[in-house]
């Protein structure tokens, strides 16, 4: 019998308890469904972070290096040609970012920068125009990747990106940077503004006025006003480079944090039998690489009925591509492979490890045929970028080899950037066009480098290299010193510190000894 009222002295009933059961059902109140917000991904967070206030002033020393970056590029590039001193300014406009790197202690990032401005200074040591090209467009990429600290593959091609969208960054930090500074004296600011636009204004009318009445004054002068509005431009752009450096530096995005997300491992057998499959192919490819160099040319010529030059042109592009396509299947594989346990680790470095070696075989293979086609052909400049090609890929997979020790690749993107950066400052050492010179006369067969006549090389070719190759051509015996020197056009010396350039000096020093004309060039 269940008490209804309390005794004293005793506690009261306890709540009723809910008897034991498999589950318990919550009855909730009719009503529409409240959906909490979803948080931001990774890519919003940080594309968020990019532009984010920085309430930061501009340091003073970071303002007059700005300042002076801008005065080079306005002085040193307008009105020169390529030169020293686009190599300074491309040392001057990293003025204002180094502190910040330092601060941070980025080893690497510093190391990044100076790859950046070596390449930038191929300007003044070199003089094909392609070759320069390829280092300032490569100088693009490097000193993207050291402003803005990359790490990871995405991070290094959104590094690249970031130029823009860092200049306008950069461009609003100065212009709130500059309102803080002026603050309560914007009446002085703007008073000082004025004096000195009516000052600049006075005296370039006077200056005008004095220098057509009179030319002693105008030598004088030594202006021209003609380039003062590409110098401007080109000075106020040149101070936003640096301006975006430094910003970058200083408040570096978080692009590296950026990662492409997890993929679901499959099974050992799913990706092990299509990489086991290709392991069999290119293993076999070499093989058969090895018989044929072992066999010479007798042997191509009797099983493919090609002469060795033919063999040689045949699959150097396809090589190439194979190359290539091995990095992204090795990328594919890594990600899906199961690394659950040692076995499936070791499985995994196993079979891609040789895939990697046996793949360095296949660049081996491809760079002997480029040379059987260069000892046929001749060298030329689409060669030389092509051979550096298969290097920098051969290089890669070597790199991937030594990530793959340890399963640790976070240092492998930036590694890739410092090869590829490398590789290309070791081709403007080299020199090109002048090795285009020196292995086109010595590779003749039966001839010596003085008494290969020029009947048997691309004379036009050769005469229409850079100045790089002229020094090399005056080391020629005779008649083909003459006939390859008469065709060339060289660029007199410039005038001025800012369009000096090594090669274009040395050919000028070259060329005004005037012993070549002397020959009779109609001999070419």
């Amino acid at each position: 019998m269940t008490p209804t009222a309390t005794s004293p002295g005793r506690p009261g009933p306890s709540a009723p308890s809910v008897p034991p059961g498999p589950t318990t059902t919550l009855l909730r109140a009719p009503g529409p469904t409240v959906s909490l917000p979803r948080p931001p991904g990774p890519v919003t967070t940080a594309l968020r972070d990019f532009w984010a206030e920085d309430r930061r002033t501009v340091p003073a020393p970071v303002l007059v290096g700005i300042t002076v970056s801008g005065l080079a590029g306005g002085i040193l590039v307008v009105g020169h040609r390529p030169g020293l001193g686009i190599g300074l300014v491309g040392l001057v406009v990293w003025g204002a970012a180094v502190p910040a790197l330092l601060r941070r202690r980025a080893v690497g990032d510093l190391a990044t920068a100076a790859l950046c401005v070596a390449l930038v200074a191929v300007v003044a040591v070199r003089d094909a125009g392609w070759l320069v090209g390829l280092c300032v467009a490569a100088a693009a990429v490097v000193g993207a990747t050291a402003a803005t600290s990359a790490r990871s593959a995405p991070a290094v091609l959104l590094g690249v990106l970031s130029w823009a969208a860092g200049g306008l960054r950069a461009v609003r930090w100065l212009s709130r940077s500059a309102g803080e500074l002026v603050g309560p004296r914007r009446a002085q600011a703007l008073v000082v503004l004025r004096s000195v636009a009516v000052t600049a204004v006075l005296l370039l009318v006077f200056g005008l006025l004095f220098a057509a009445a009179d030319l002693v004054f105008a030598s004088y002068l030594r202006v021209d006003l003609g380039l003062l509005p590409g110098r401007v431009v080109v000075g106020v752009l040149v101070a936003v480079l640096a301006a975006t450096l430094a910003h970058l530096a200083l408040a570096p995005p978080a692009w590296s944090t950026l990662g492409l997300p997890p993929a679901r491992p499959v099974s050992r057998g799913e990706w092990l039998l299509p990489v086991l499959a290709l392991d069999a192919m290119v293993l076999a490819f070499v093989t058969v690489q090895v018989v044929a160099l072992l066999g010479g040319h007798q042997h191509v010529l009797e099983t493919a009925g090609l002469t060795y030059a033919q063999y040689a042109r045949q699959g150097f592009a396809q090589l190439v591509a194979a190359t290539a396509l091995t990095l992204v299947v090795v990328a594919v594989a890594a990600r899906r492979a199961p690394r659950e346990t040692a076995r499936d680790r070791l499985v995994t470095r196993a079979a891609l490890g040789v895939l990697c070696v046996a793949t360095l075989g296949v660049v081996v293979s491809a760079l002997h045929r480029m040379s059987l086609y260069v000892d046929a052909f001749g060298l030329t400049r689409l060669r030389v970028s092509a051979v550096l090609a298969e290097i920098v890929l051969g290089l890669v997979l070597v790199l991937v080899l030594v990530a793959g020790v340890r399963w640790r690749g976070g240092w492998l993107p930036r590694a890739v950037v410092h090869v590829a950066a490398a590789a290309l400052l070791g081709l403007a050492v080299a020199n090109p066009d002048a090795m285009i010179v020196r292995y086109n006369v010595a590779a003749d067969p039966g001839a010596d480098a003085g008494s290969r006549t020029a009947a048997a090389l691309d004379v036009t070719y050769l005469q229409g290299l850079s100045a790089d190759a002229v020094p090399t051509m005056a080391e020629l015996d005779e008649p083909l010193r003459s006939c390859l020197l008469a065709g060339v056009e060289v660029a007199p010396a410039s005038g001025g510190l800012a369009g000096w350039n090594l090669s274009r000096a040395q050919a000028h020093s070259t060329w005004s000894d005037g012993s070549h004309r002397s020959l009779v060039t109609g001999r070419c």
